[in-house]
């Protein structure tokens, strides 16, 4: 009998003798787990190449679990069943969203955990093309970084002149190629360097914000033509099953931006509000390990408790973006960020972290992005203690890594003055749950 501790990743493989012309599409594999307490759960599987099925499930009980495999259509080489044995270790868990709570999130052994992160939004593709990101991370764990915000897709370019000159491999994480994509196929290639990269963030105890398609204005998802509610199902499924287990997930982000669907355009619309309560909800029916479901904004207003609130639990956490000034007067400042979240946040029932206020540039070069030229030292300091005093948790952005530079060996001078903002936070989270004034 398969024997693993708590809170730990079991992977059960099947094999199929059938030959799928598209096998990520064509068979549908679950799996149903019985827990010892009778509790089940149902959770995907995911097609790893060479008719072979994995399952990746994360137990929360310890005891005698049983399980089996269902398939649709009947495949009788991957349908089966099994039990394996779980046994008690100390682990911290899943993290938690627990509005309310010092910090507005804990781990499931109790423990309250002020977050500090990065947007590294294409850390799983400078991964892919040989850069450091061990080191990176390492060194942002010796920091005092908790999470990261990482992108599954990769981008190859951002408006107006930021390409990506470090791809030196094909980043493309489906079948066929962006002028003929095959959306029904996924390159195994890139998901097991993710595997390697998610497995690297996680033994260092960093956490990772999940982002499940990247802007809108992006092919596929700025084409719902070709990229199909249908098609949506199969990618975010797949990251799932694939995924899902790994107490290192701390979010699921649907949509980076999500005013961005269906038409790639960036401004607040009501059927991208439709869209976000829709999505959150088939995540968390599809998804056995109960992750937050984060909402990522473009658009400040209007506030989150009225877009939501036809459904205000469907979504846990807004991942907060809002960049203050950034004029050549008053960058320095990143002031107005605390007044915005009150508005945007007022009422609001989940859970909030200021993930996005500007990206601190690198002085000694010309800015690729214009609107990271008044983004210093000074404004990523300010904005996030902005953040910090208004009761939310930060993530900060850097240009030497933000997506079309990749610079993994050094840093910018803020990365070490908000490694700071945590430290306080944290201790000052022990005397109860800060209140803005």
């Amino acid at each position: 009998m398969q024997s693993v501790s708590r809170r730990n990743v079991i992977e059960i493989s099947a094999k199929s003798q059938r030959a799928y012309a598209s096998p990520f599409a064509d068979v549908t594999v679950d799996g149903e787990f019985t827990a010892p307490s009778g509790m089940t759960y149902r959770h995907p599987a995911f097609y790893d190449g060479e008719g072979t099925w994995k399952l990746r499930f994360n137990p929360g009980e310890t005891g005698i679990w049983s399980y089996r495999i269902v398939t649709s259509p009947e495949d009788a080489g991957l349908s089966g069943e099994g039990s394996f044995e779980v046994t008690d270790t100390e682990a911290r868990g899943f993290l938690l969203s627990e509005p309310g709570s010092t910090t507005g999130f804990r781990y499931e052994n109790g423990d309250d955990v002020y977050l500090l992160g990065d947007t590294t939004y294409d850390l799983f593709g400078m991964d892919y093309c040989g850069g450091d990101v061990s080191g990176f991370v390492n060194r942002r764990a010796a920091q005092g970084y908790n999470l990261l915000r990482i992108r599954v897709p990769v981008s190859r370019f951002h408006p107006p002149i930021g390409h990506c000159e470090w791809q030196v491999k094909r980043c493309w994480p489906w079948g066929g190629s962006e002028q003929s994509p095959r959306l029904d196929l996924f390159n195994l290639d890139w998901f097991r360097s993710v595997d390697r990269t998610v497995a690297s963030i996680g033994a260092v105890g960093i956490g990772i914000e999940m982002i499940m398609e990247a802007w809108g204005f992006e092919f596929p998802f700025n084409h719902r033509a070709w990229f199909t509610a249908e098609h949506e199902a199969l990618w975010l499924r797949y990251l799932i099953a694939r995924y899902d287990a790994y107490p290192q997930v701390y979010f699921w982000t649907p949509l980076n931006e999500y005013e961005y669907h269906t038409n790639g355009d960036w401004n607040w619309k009501p059927a991208a509000d439709k869209w976000a309560l829709r999505i959150a909800r088939w995540i968390k029916a599809t998804a056995a390990h109960g992750h937050p479901v984060a909402m990522h904004n473009g658009p400040v207003m209007p506030g989150f408790a009225e877009r939501f609130k036809a459904d205000p639990y469907a979504v846990d956490t807004i991942m907060f973006q809002c960049w203050g000034t950034r004029d050549k007067d008053s960058g320095w400042l990143a002031a107005g960020i605390d007044t915005q979240i009150a508005e945007s946040l007022k009422d609001w029932p989940g859970t909030a972290i200021l993930a996005e206020w500007g990206y601190e540039r690198d002085d000694a070069v010309a800015p690729l992005f214009p609107a990271f030229e008044f983004c210093d030292r000074n404004h990523s300091r300010r904005g996030g203690w902005r953040g910090a005093f208004s009761g939310l948790s930060i993530t900060n952005g850097f240009e030497f890594t933000w997506s079309p530079s990749m610079i993994l060996d050094r840093d910018l001078p803020g990365a070490t003055d908000l490694a700071h903002v945590r430290s306080f936070m944290t201790a000052l989270g022990a005397h109860g749950r800060p209140e803005p004034a």
